[in-house]
């Protein structure tokens, strides 16, 4: 099982009920699912929950078969470092690094992510390291020059393909993504998305996306509504 949810409850501060509250949700490994629903409704808190970001007040949650809500917040970041790859709605790169070094940023952090693509750190892996790096880029339409490029100087929408790389990169058994096509035209929104689905495919990982275009749905095993999994939205306490 790639990821668990139980017994979930959120609390903006001052609330009497929660914001958020989610019994029971589940994803296999290699399952793609896409929770979809309008902008403010939630979405994005909750992949903040389910990845450790935000403290979790109340409830249950396991990651590869994990205690993962369970780890200090220290192990909690080593752990999603080595599992978890996310792509953020602020896409959260460093404007000064190229957008390649973006790519391999996280990796750097995680030795078994490292070692997914290709073996210890001699220079012959290094390369071969960057040559994923750069295929994956390439994928999403970013050749050579614009991944050698700082990522202050690319558009929006190249971010925008530069941190699901980025999520990539290393073959975690979850990909979280937020929104990470909302600023793709639809060539390249199709092209993220036949990517996302080709790489889960390959390495058994799993997709959990958030997104308010249902377009994209074809492209999951499964598709539900924010509120369907929410039972906050009905009043439930």
């Amino acid at each position: 099982m790639a990821l668990e949810v139980e017994d979930l409850r959120f609390h903006h501060p001052g609330q009497t009920r929660p914001f958020i509250a989610v019994e029971r949700f589940h994803l296999e490994a290699g399952e793609r699912v896409l929770i979809h629903g309008p902008s403010g409704c939630g979405k994005s808190t909750l992949l903040s929950l389910i990845t450790g970001i935000r403290p979790l007040p109340r409830g249950r949650i396991r990651v590869a078969g994990e205690p993962f809500s369970e780890l200090s917040q220290r192990r909690r970041d080593a752990f999603r470092a080595d599992h978890i790859g996310v792509i953020f709605q602020a896409f959260n790169l460093l404007p000064y690094l190229s957008a390649l070094d973006n790519v391999r940023l996280t990796p750097s952090f995680s030795k078994r992510r490292r070692r997914r693509e290709g073996g210890a750190d001699t220079s012959a892996d290094k390369a071969g390291k960057e040559s994923a790096a750069l295929a994956l880029l390439g994928r999403l339409g970013l050749d050579s020059t614009v991944a050698r490029l700082p990522a202050h100087q690319l558009s929006f929408g190249q971010q925008q393909r530069v941190a699901a790389a980025r999520a990539l990169y290393g073959k975690p058994e979850l990909i979280v993504a937020d929104e990470p096509t909302s600023a793709l035209d639809t060539e390249h929104r199709d092209g993220l998305m036949r990517l996302l689905a080709e790489q889960c495919e390959r390495s058994g990982c799993a997709l959990l996306m958030v997104s308010h275009d249902p377009d994209v749905a074809r492209y999951f095993h499964r598709s539900l509504s924010f509120d369907e999994l929410n039972q906050a939205a009905h009043h439930v306490a």
